[in-house]
Parts: C-alpha cells; sequence; structure tokens
C-alpha cells in the first residue's frame, strides 16, 4: 500500500476509536422532545388499564362536545443516572424539533429523579385544583376558596402567632383569598403591623404581625414568612384522570375543557385546538417550559390553532411550524375569545399573536 493509503487506514482507524470513545463518555446535558398529547375533551388510560374520560362530572348537567382541546407535553430523555450520548447529542441538536439542554435545568444538583417526579406530580394535583376553580368561577359557580397557612419558613416574623392549618380571612379588614390579596395587603402597610382575621379550629380570632423587610430581585418587599395553599370546597364533583402527566402546565387547558363539558354550546366548533399554559384560580395564564417542542407537538397532532402564553412569546418568535396558527393569552378570557373567534369565523387575524 502506498504512504497515502496507510496513513487514510490510520486516520480512519483513531476517528473511530475517537467515535467509540466519545459514545461512552458521560455527558452533562438531556434531551427535550415532543411528548404525548391528551385531548382534555377525551378520554385518557386510568391506573386501572381502562378508558376513562379525562374530565368528569358529578352533580350539574353535562353535554356533549366536539372537536379537540389538546394539551401537550415534553418528554426528556436523559437524567443524572444516565445521560444522552454525544453522538444522540449531535443528532439532537440538528432536530428543531428537540432542545438540548444542560442537565441542571432539568435534574437541578442534588435532587433525585424520583424526587422530581414526586415534586411534579404534586405540581400537577395543584394545577387541577387551580384549573377547577378558574372554570367553575367563569361559570358562576362560587368555589369557596380559603387561604391556609401551609408551613414557616426561617426566621418567619408569623412563627408564634399563627399555626399551620390556620384560614387567614382578612387583613387589615379587606377580605383576601390568595396570596397575592394578602401580598397586597402586607405591602400597603409599608412594615406596620398588620391585623389577620384568622379561623383557628372552627372559631375566628384576630392576631397581629409585623412584617419583615426583604429583598427580592432587588426590589424591597415586606413579608410574614409563611407558605399558603388555597383549600377550596367545590359545588360539585370534578375529576380530572390523567397519569403519568406532571407539572403545571396544562392547566389552562383542562380549564377549558371543564367549561366545554359544563357549557351547552361547544367551544372548539369541530376544531382541533392546542394549547399551554398554567393558570390560578382568577384566570390568569403563565408561562411553561419546552413550548417549542410543544408546537411541533400539536402540529403532529392534527392541530391548526394553538394557545400561547404571552409570557413565552420570545420563544414562540421565528419558532412556529408551517400550517399552526398560535395566538398569545394572558388570561382565561384572552382564551376564550380566542375559541370563540375562530370557531364564529370571526376576523382571527385580530386576535394578538407572538410578534
Amino acid at each position: 500500500m502506498s504512504r497515502a493509503t496507510q496513513a487514510g487506514i490510520w486516520a480512519l482507524a483513531i476517528a473511530l476509536v475517537v467515535l467509540l470513545i466519545i459514545t461512552f463518555l458521560p455527558t452533562s446535558y438531556v434531551i427535550q422532545r415532543p411528548g404525548p398529547v391528551y385531548n382534555t375533551l377525551g378520554t385518557a388510560t386510568s391506573a386501572d388499564g381502562e378508558e376513562v374520560p379525562l374530565i368528569s362530572v358529578e352533580g350539574a348537567d353535562t353535554y356533549p362536545t366536539d372537536g379537540a382541546l389538546d394539551l401537550l407535553t415534553v418528554q426528556v430523555v436523559g437524567n443524572r443516572e444516565r445521560t444522552p450520548s454525544w453522538v444522540e447529542l449531535a443528532f439532537a441538536w440538528a432536530d428543531e424539533t428537540k432542545a438540548v439542554l444542560p442537565i441542571d435545568s432539568v435534574f437541578p444538583e442534588g435532587t433525585t429523579t424520583e424526587e422530581r417526579n414526586e415534586e411534579s406530580a404534586a405540581m400537577m394535583v395543584d394545577s387541577q385544583q387551580e384549573a377547577t376553580a378558574a372554570a367553575l368561577s367563569e361559570l358562576g359557580f362560587d368555589v369557596g376558596a380559603a387561604l391556609t397557612v401551609h408551613s414557616f419558613v426561617d426566621g418567619s416574623a408569623a412563627e408564634g402567632v399563627l399555626e399551620v392549618g390556620d384560614v387567614i380571612l382578612e387583613g387589615d379588614g379587606t377580605v383576601v383569598t390568595d396570596a397575592t390579596s394578602l401580598r397586597a395587603v402586607i405591602n400597603a402597610a409599608e412594615g406596620a403591623a398588620v391585623s389577620l382575621l384568622i379561623e383557628r379550629d372552627g372559631e375566628q380570632q384576630s392576631v397581629e404581625i409585623t412584617p419583615k423587610e426583604t429583598e427580592i430581585d432587588g426590589e424591597s418587599t415586606w413579608l410574614i414568612g409563611v407558605t399558603l395553599t388555597t383549600a377550596y370546597d367545590f359545588p360539585i364533583d370534578v375529576t380530572i384522570q390523567l397519569n403519568n402527566v406532571g407539572g403545571p402546565s396544562a392547566g389552562m387547558m383542562f380549564a377549558l375543557g371543564i367549561i366545554d363539558v359544563l357549557s351547552s354550546e361547544e367551544l372548539t366548533g369541530g376544531e382541533i385546538v392546542a394549547g399551554t399554559g398554567t393558570i390560578t384560580a382568577a384566570g390568569e395564564v403563565g408561562p411553561i417550559g419546552g413550548i417549542r417542542q410543544k408546537l411541533w407537538g400539536a402540529l403532529d397532532a392534527g392541530a391548526s390553532y394553538f394557545l400561547a402564553p404571552i409570557d413565552n412569546c420570545d420563544e414562540v418568535v421565528d419558532h412556529v411550524p408551517d400550517g399552526l396558527q398560535v395566538f398569545s393569552v394572558e388570561t382565561l378570557d384572552d382564551a376564550l375569545t380566542a375559541l370563540e373567534t375562530v370557531t364564529s369565523g370571526g376576523d382571527d387575524a385580530a386576535l394578538p399573536t407572538c410578534e
């Protein structure tokens, strides 16, 4: 063989060895890709393996639905126990439907996969509660919200005054039903003692707490040092069955699905509409992760329209797949307006988009 041929063979052999080594070297990334799509108006597989309505209601009239209100998910390939190979990462980098993310952004240092899954499942439960509250409130039901003390932070100003399980009814004479309204009362006092009307063991009483000044993200704020949960007393029973899916990002689509099931008029008009976004009981839609992968998941599921949180718009711009029309929403009312416009043949060009 000529020297050139020998050199070529050696170069190829070395390249193959290097490639083999790289294949088995650990990485510090994971891959995010489109996950399963679920129609909130359809069925899902229960823990017993049976097909059941994803949303079911007892205690109120329900109505047949048409079309689809799809919630989107993302799947993460890899974890701290097994990261993707460099070869897998290379293919993912070249695939616009996938994203390569630092492992710390998905699996924080010191958090096991099991702990992450448990946290994700808890957020899903909270999301379903908030979605139910938002939907029923939109339909005129009284959801009986109760702001409850869950725990105390270190150095809490409220420790020794409040107890876990206390229900906070008023702050300085103002009715409070969520953490946002209580926070507004506390900050309005500007460091002065705040009078809280609470319910403990079925009896009401007043207590006073002097907030502590804290700096968050460079801004000064006043805190009493408690974590709160909102418990609801729903007038009807709403059950959402969706196994092996976690996180809060399905909240808005859950709320829309509940409204559609309880409304005599269909929200979709037979269209396939996909969307994503967290939701609060007040109907505020919040940002989520993996929206670019969810756009591709929606398109693959046959959706023509996509409802995106306005705070995700910077990730949406220039990344919308052909054939999908995206509307930005900030509240549940925005989402309902978009659906009504689309299904009634209105001017969807007038709806807000991500630009």
